[in-house]
């Protein structure tokens, strides 16, 4: 084998070597890369939106009629009245499941007239349950020891103070069905004459 054989042989093997060895490199390269980039998590949607009534009825009542008799449901139950309009009433009670926690119900309800009369109207309802937390916050004092300086350590002593852990709608069909059955009471009582006879008002689900 002459010499300049020998020679082009060896150059022609050292630039497909590196040819190759390029390739791989950037093959594992693109691999690293496409490893690390990952597709962006999309939020799970809570909401599924469908045609039951938990947290609407229809009362055979004007809208007025039907927010007094929810105004009257919620301070029977305790619930302090914030907002008492002609279509619109709100009501918050405070619970205390556990010495360090403590529950916020806000009921909202919206009274809309359902006929041309206004005789007819929808009672929607939505409650809304916050949850608190109670943490303490401790202050630092500083200690002046011999030998050692002045040292900063925590004192339990502080303030306590209530930390928002949860927000939530209520979803529960008792719960509003509940509400609903105690709203009709006082619809009935309130759309009485004076001196008639006692009937029952509809509630249409």
């Amino acid at each position: 084998m002459s010499p300049d054989f020998y020679w082009c042989h060896r150059r022609w093997a050292s630039r497909t070597c590196g040819t190759l060895t390029m390739v791989a490199m950037l093959t594992a390269c693109a691999g690293l890369g496409g490893g690390k980039e990952s597709a962006p998590s999309i939020p799970q949607v809570q909401e599924r939106f469908g045609s039951s009534a938990t947290f609407s009825r229809m009362f055979d009542a004007t809208p007025t009629q039907v927010c007094e008799a929810a105004r009257r449901a919620l301070l029977s139950q305790g619930y302090i009245v914030n907002k008492a309009e002609k279509e619109m009433v709100e009501g918050q009670k405070s619970f205390q499941p556990q010495s360090d926690r403590h529950v916020q119900m806000n009921i909202r309800v919206t009274c809309v007239p359902d006929s041309a009369q206004g005789k007819l109207s929808t009672g929607f309802v939505t409650a809304l349950q916050d949850s608190f937390a109670l943490k303490m916050a401790s202050n630092s004092a500083s200690l002046g020891v011999s030998m050692l300086g002045s040292v900063s350590v925590p004192v339990a002593a502080g303030h306590d103070s209530m930390i928002k852990i949860g927000s939530e709608t209520v979803t529960a069909d008792a719960f509003y069905d509940g509400f609903f059955d105690l709203m009709r009471r006082y619809l009935i009582v309130d759309i009485q004459p004076l001196g008639a006879a006692p009937s029952a008002s509809r509630t249409f689900e």
